[in-house]
């Protein structure tokens, strides 16, 4: 009787256990999305009325009021002067990131530590 009542305790300690877990994997997802959704909105409010200089060694630059520079440093996508100088993160927890640009339109491919890639696609408006 007690070894079964120990076996139905434990039951419900790993049952338990397991819904934690699957909770939790649930609101990380949710989380990374959030900050793609996030990332997505601060890049297209970055981009908006500024001219594409050059996509260079995996780093997009551009002018606004001045030079931006875009790209991935160490574990993080972020945003600095054309130098590299100042340090200005958007994007958190990533592996790799690749920017390609054909004409007008850029492509950044973001790969993260926990897996999955994203695409983030942005048009600048043609030279007048």
């Amino acid at each position: 009787m007690v070894a079964l009542l120990a076996i139905s305790g434990s039951a419900l300690v790993i049952s338990g256990l397991t819904k934690m877990l699957k909770e939790q994997v649930a609101l990380s997802q949710s989380d990374s999305i959030k900050d793609w959704q996030i990332f997505c909105q601060q890049m297209r409010f970055e981009l908006s009325g500024t001219k594409l200089d050059r996509v260079e060694q995996n780093f997009l630059y551009v002018t606004k009021d001045k030079k931006l520079r875009f790209g991935f440093m160490s574990d993080d996508f972020r945003k600095t002067d054309d130098k590299g100088q100042g340090y200005q993160p958007m994007l958190y927890d990533i592996k790799a990131a690749k920017i390609q640009a054909t004409k007008n339109l850029i492509t950044i491919r973001i790969d993260f530590n926990q897996g999955g890639e994203r695409t983030f696609i942005y048009q600048f408006p043609e030279d007048t």
